[in-house]
């Protein structure tokens, strides 16, 4: 089923020819958001203030995972020698941290999803906005951020990286 969008496009490439608008008047181009979020100044800032950011934590939850472990391990090398009571305690001990190490996985999951969503929202903000700057200097009519296929001649993204690298 095609989406409102995609209708409206369709449209207006029919639309085109009778606009006496030829293909060879029409300047494309194509940029690879991904690319820019991997390759761009303020895309590796932003990532490398995130792992700053969550540095304790993950070192906490890394922590928490090898007392798991650790703990998993005693349970079945001495299972056999201890007497049930003990064996219970051990695996209800074991229960508990375990619940709360994926309770805090999960949150820590969350957080750090919710703040790379933030960074990067920032990051295609001031990417948009050097493809418009770019667009409009350089007479593109278009400026494509998705594409299954796009030549390499109508790809400017090492120009927006450039100029998010000059914008700082």
């Amino acid at each position: 089923m095609l989406n409102k969008f995609a209708i409206f496009a369709i449209s207006g490439l029919i639309a085109l020819p009778a606009l006496n608008v030829s293909a060879a008047d029409t300047k494309i181009g194509f940029v690879n958001t991904e690319k820019v979020f991997r390759d761009a100044a303020p895309a590796v800032r932003a990532q490398k203030k995130i792992e700053k950011e969550f540095e304790k934590r993950d070192q906490e939850m890394q922590r928490l995972a090898k007392q798991l472990q650790t703990m998993q391990e005693a349970l079945e090398k001495n299972a056999v020698t201890m007497s049930e009571s003990d064996k219970r305690n051990k695996e209800r001990e074991f229960g508990e941290l375990n619940r709360d190490f994926q309770r805090k996985q999960r949150e820590f999951r969350e957080d750090l999803n919710q703040r790379r969503n933030e960074e990067l929202a920032a990051v295609l903000e001031r990417a948009n906005k050097a493809i418009k700057a770019i667009a409009e200097a350089e007479k593109f009519d278009v400026i494509l951020q998705e594409a299954v296929y796009a030549a390499p001649r109508i790809d400017i993204t090492d120009k927006v990286i450039k100029a998010l690298a000059d914008g700082k």
